[in-house]
């Protein structure tokens, strides 16, 4: 059986590479500047997947501007591709930006320059390995009216929402944390916090994020990261931290948005919606069915007109 699966997903990313060649053929995305920043940290492992995500957004957002974390393997080609099909966008350097006092690495550069870029900017952060397959009038609406949202962790996530520090930490570890894992220590942790009842957190995934303007800078972010390296040492410097301390920053936001489950979803090992808008390709699922090939020519379709 396992053999089979290995087989499987082997075929399903053959399939997915094979579709996403077509997005060199779509027209480019023409950016505006109208305060809004569709961001990523990409490499040249995921160029072309990176351009069926953002034009597949920009087709049904058709807004903001590209900008770009290179994870230190674009190459020249790379960076000709990405000026031709995403206006000439702005490309920071990660190894440049100075995470203090946060960990570095693990996508906390991703997090902070995004963090930075917010003073004047809406941002939305746009993981390579999704799809936009529909009308996105809640990511519209949270931008217009400057409302940070997230995409949920899972369905069964999602039925909690936001919720408080200290319930959330109670909800999910009430005995201490379930797993090694340095998302399940972070969270039972939370409730050790001074302010646990008072401060918010959701488990969504920072695979689809918006951050709205703010003045607030890297302040939230550093106190909290600062208080789970008191409480987890090492561990917190562990991949998944960035994403704790992401849906921390959103959840502490004024009013901020978890986008309905039924349409903005992760692909899990789970059936696909009849209607989706948004699919995220997680991990261990990304190639299961074939799912992600076939959305992937239906996008570049669209984008053909």
């Amino acid at each position: 059986m396992e053999f089979i699966e290995a087989i499987s997903r082997k075929a399903g990313g053959w399939a997915h590479e094979r579709a996403a060649q077509g997005i060199l053929n779509t027209p480019p995305i023409a950016p505006q500047d109208d305060g809004l920043i569709l961001f990523s940290m990409i490499g040249t492992a995921v160029l072309l997947p990176y351009l069926v995500a953002a034009k597949s957004l920009h087709h049904h957002l058709p807004r903001g501007k590209v900008v770009l974390l290179d994870d230190g393997t674009l190459t020249a080609e790379d960076r000709d591709v990405l000026a031709l099909h995403c206006g000439n966008p702005h490309i920071l350097d990660k190894a440049k930006v100075d995470t203090t006092p946060c960990p570095r690495n693990n996508c906390w550069e991703r997090l902070i320059s995004i963090l930075d870029l917010r003073s004047d900017h809406y941002v939305i952060q746009l993981d390579s390995d999704t799809v936009t397959t529909g009308p996105v009038p809640e990511v519209a609406a949270a931008i217009d009216a400057n409302r940070s949202f997230t995409l949920a962790g899972g369905v069964d996530e999602a039925q909690y929402g936001f919720r408080s520090a200290a319930e959330l930490s109670h909800i999910f570890h009430a005995k201490g944390p379930t797993t090694d894992h340095v998302q399940a220590q972070a969270e039972a942790a939370m409730k050790t916090l001074p302010d646990s009842d008072r401060s918010r957190y959701i488990r969504g995934c920072a695979g689809f994020a918006g951050f709205a303007r703010s003045d607030d800078g890297r302040a939230t972010v550093a106190q909290f990261s600062a208080a789970m390296d008191e409480r987890l040492g090492d561990i917190w410097r562990q991949w998944g931290s960035e994403q704790v301390a992401s849906n921390w920053v959103i959840a502490n936001d004024p009013d901020p948005l978890q986008l309905p489950y039924d349409r903005y979803i992760n692909h899990w090992d789970e059936p696909m919606p009849d209607d989706p808008a948004f699919l995220h390709f997680i991990g261990t699922y990304r190639y299961r069915w074939g799912n992600y090939a076939r959305a992937t020519k239906a996008a570049i379709h669209r984008l053909k007109g």
